[in-house]
C-alpha cells in the first residue's frame, strides 16, 4: 500500500469515535441502559453527502455531482472492472458515459494516476455485467451469485491502463485510490465486504486474465471503516 493510502486510512480509522455515551439523569438510573448511538464521522458525512464533497485522500473529478442519497438506486453490490483501455483514457470514457448513461461502461472510472471520474447520476444503470452467468465456483462460491448480480443492483467501477497487456496489474496509485473509494461506496450504499466482486468472479468473461480480481480481493481483506446501516428486508 502506498504511504498516502496508509496515512489516509489511519486518519480515517482514528476519526471513528467510540459510541456516544448516554448520560443518566439524577434519580433515573434506568436510563443508563439506553443503547449507545454512534456519532457520524467526517468520513461518513462526506460519503453520504449531496453535491461534490471532498473525500480525504481521494482525487475525485465530478462530471456529475451526487444527488440526494434517498433518490439513488438501491445498490446492493460493487463490481470492479478493468477496461483494457490505455493510460489517459479514463476522463474520455467517463465523459462518454456522462453523455449516454446507459451505454456499456461504469459509474466511476479510475485513471492510472489514481484520479477518479464520477460520470453519471446514481439512479442511472450502465451495462457492465452479464447477469452473473458464472456458476463454476472457480473463484468464489457462485451459488448465491448466479443470475443475481445484475446491472440493476450492482454499481460498476472501471480501471483503465491494462492495454495492450491485459495482464498488467493496476498501478500503485489506482490501488491507493481504490482502498478509499470502495469504502466510500460501501459507506454510502451500506454494502458489506462480501458484496464486492471482481467481474471475472461472477461472469465467465475472459480467460486471458482475471479481470478485477486483485482489486476485489484487496477490498474484501481490508477492515471496514464504518458500520453499515441495516438494509430493509427484501
Amino acid at each position: 500500500m502506498g504511504l498516502r493510502a496508509i496515512v489516509t486510512l489511519l486518519l480515517l480509522c482514528c476519526s471513528w469515535p467510540a459510541a456516544a455515551q448516554t448520560t443518566a439523569s439524577l434519580g433515573h438510573p434506568e436510563r443508563e441502559a439506553a443503547a449507545p448511538v454512534p456519532a457520524a464521522t467526517g468520513f461518513e458525512i462526506a460519503a453520504r453527502a449531496k453535491g461534490t464533497p471532498e473525500i480525504p485522500g481521494l482525487d475525485m473529478v465530478w462530471l456529475t455531482p451526487w444527488g440526494r442519497l434517498e433518490l439513488a438506486r438501491d445498490w446492493r453490490n460493487i463490481v470492479v472492472h478493468q477496461s483494457e483501455g490505455p493510460p489517459g483514457s479514463a476522463r474520455r470514457m467517463a465523459q462518454k458515459q456522462t453523455e449516454k448513461p446507459d451505454r456499456r461502461g461504469a459509474t466511476a472510472w479510475v485513471e492510472t494516476d489514481g484520479t477518479v471520474y464520477w460520470s453519471i447520476v446514481e439512479f442511472a444503470v450502465p451495462h457492465h455485467v452479464r447477469d452473473g452467468n458464472r456458476k463454476d465456483n472457480k473463484f468464489i462460491d457462485n451459488s448465491s451469485t448466479f443470475g443475481q448480480i445484475t446491472d440493476d443492483n450492482s454499481i460498476g467501477i472501471e480501471f483503465v491502463g491494462n492495454y495492450p497487456n491485459v495482464r498488467k496489474p493496476p498501478t500503485e496509485a489506482q490501488v491507493a485510490a481504490w482502498r478509499i473509494l470502495v469504502r466510500v461506496l460501501q459507506t454510502r450504499y451500506n454494502i458489506p465486504n462480501e458484496r464486492v466482486f471482481a467481474h471475472n468472479w461472477i461472469d465467465d468473461k475472459d480467460r486471458r486474465y482475471c479481470e478485477g480480481c486483485s482489486l476485489a480481493a484487496i477490498a474484501r481483506a481490508q477492515p471496514m471503516l464504518a458500520v453499515a446501516q441495516p438494509r430493509p428486508a427484501e
